[in-house]
């Protein structure tokens, strides 16, 4: 799951309208977590030096910055507030929105991936059953 998150990820680099759910942002996350630690696990084997994670970084720039984008979508945030993350405090707020659980209902950047909701008059209790609400 974690790596059909990340390939659909990277399918929607240029993508800055629309959603993410939490599952593909931190599964993004996690997989360029575990390539930029091998990559400078192999830059100081073989380089010496920092190759393979900065070519890395600039390969995943674009795509981490559109999934960031979408992420921040899904809870009713404008992608511009991750310039809130260049005042250091930033990242505090950012981190909980990254967290935080998708808006239920439709919101300005469209439907909820993770509800499938487009009645925004809907609620949990109306679309799912008791028993399946988190």
């Amino acid at each position: 799951m974690i790596w059909k998150d990340f390939i659909l990820t990277l399918n929607n680099s240029f993508k800055l309208h629309g959603r993410s759910r939490r599952a593909e942002f931190w599964g993004f996350v996690l997989v360029t977590v575990v390539f930029s630690s091998i990559a400078s696990f192999w830059d100081q084997t073989i380089f010496g030096n920092e190759v393979l994670e900065n070519m890395l970084k600039i390969a995943f720039f674009i795509p981490s910055l559109a999934v960031s984008t979408r992420r921040l979508h899904d809870v009713n945030r404008s992608g511009w507030w991750q310039l809130i993350g260049l005042t250091g405090i930033g990242l505090f707020v950012l981190l909980y929105w990254y967290i935080k659980d998708s808006d239920v209902d439709t919101n300005n950047y469209g439907n909820s991936p993770k509800y499938g909701i487009n009645n925004t008059e809907s609620t949990l209790s109306d679309t799912y059953p008791d028993d399946q609400i988190v």
